[in-house]
């Protein structure tokens, strides 16, 4: 089997030094920050299409999505409305991170094109992990999404937004989850 690409979806202002998405592209070659054309002014359509470009320009799956906050919004639009089945095709799997609710009180204004969220199963696996005490989503809203993703669903216990400031590390936890999902390698 090939070893699974693992395309990096940070959300809102970008994953920094020390968010485990940032390490994780550290420790493996496999995986692939999808950068954004604004990461502090994000539009849904135009992050959708550069996710579409970035699935498009690898060569064959399997891809692994590793996606945090906005990120995880951005997968489940793009894969349920934009992504066509050959892109789809691809796609083994996907670890979702603290989904942000655009309805609540700390959503970032500047991002644009969130207000809805289609709450269907996703055309591939993946698992939802979230916090207790995340500022951006609550447990209950993280639980609906799965739900309507049909994924799986992990709670951590309060962990705040699972970044940096969580204090996870390098997150080999996380990275057996991702492992977990049929075709993505992330040893």
């Amino acid at each position: 089997m090939n070893q699974a690409k693992t395309l990096v979806l940070p959300g809102y202002a970008n994953s920094g030094p020390g968010h485990w998405q940032t390490r994780w592209e550290a420790l493996e070659a496999s995986f692939a920050r999808v950068a954004m054309p604004d990461w502090d002014h994000p539009v849904r359509a135009t992050w959708c299409a550069t996710l579409d470009r970035a699935v498009a320009d690898e060569p064959r799956g399997p891809i692994c999505l590793a996606a945090h906050s906005l990120g995880c919004l951005t997968v489940a639009q793009w894969a349920l409305r934009l992504a066509s089945s050959a892109q789809l095709g691809k796609i083994a799997g996907a670890l979702l991170v603290a989904p942000p609710d655009p309805a609540g009180p700390a959503f970032p204004r500047d991002a644009h094109g969130y207000d809805e969220i289609a709450l269907e199963p996703l055309p591939f696996p993946s698992i939802v992990v979230a916090s207790s005490d995340d500022p951006y989503g609550t447990l209950a809203f993280a639980e609906r999404c799965a739900m309507g993703w049909g994924s799986r669903f992990i709670d951590i216990g309060p962990r705040g937004h699972i970044n940096a400031e969580s204090g996870l590390g390098d997150w080999e936890e996380a990275r057996r989850w991702l492992a977990s999902l049929v075709g993505c390698i992330a040893g």
